[in-house]
């Protein structure tokens, strides 16, 4: 039986994040990890790098806290790509060594990491983190809580901050 590391069946926290990321390093010596800043309430914001290429890509996901599965997909993404690229194999039909050499992925795969521990049950109820979070919901009395959550800790949404790009 293969060996899974990233699982989907369970609600994926920064926790097991942190723990999946530091597996894959550990199995693919080739993947190159480090964080890209640190969250409000101090949660690393990792990164994922594959590849070597001149070419620059980068993906994220978990932006918005109710949305934590898009980490999931990236993570699995992640492990499948190291598996392709282990075995000189292919990726969606595309040859995972020739992506490598050509490209480098940068993959944040959880932006928000306090919002996503919220939604996902990590942070408990009647705690000063979870109280402060609900005084900030009150102020959208439309979007239930803690499900509906989007925003970092300091109920800031970062998809009304992110930059919009013209395509030439």
């Amino acid at each position: 039986m293969e060996d899974i590391i990233v699982p989907t069946t369970i609600a994926y926290t920064s926790c097991i994040l942190q723990n999946n990321i530091e597996q894959l390093r550990k199995r693919y010596r080739f993947l190159q990890t480090g964080n890209i800043g640190y969250s409000v309430l101090g949660k690393p914001i990792p990164y994922i790098r594959i590849g070597s290429g001149a070419k620059e890509v980068m993906y994220s996901a978990a932006i918005h806290a109710n949305e934590w599965i898009t980490a999931v997909v990236l993570m699995k993404f992640v492990e499948d790509f190291a598996k392709a690229y282990e075995s000189n194999g292919f990726i969606y039909g595309y040859s995972a060594r020739e992506i490598f050499n050509n490209t480098s992925i940068y993959i944040v795969p959880m932006v928000n990491p306090d919002g996503v521990d919220l939604v996902t049950g990590v942070v408990g109820e009647n705690t000063g983190v979870y109280n402060q979070y609900r005084d900030i919901s009150l102020n959208f009395p439309g979007i239930p809580f803690p499900s509906g959550w989007k925003a970092n800790f300091n109920g800031v949404d970062f998809k009304n901050y992110q930059p919009i790009y013209k395509v030439l």
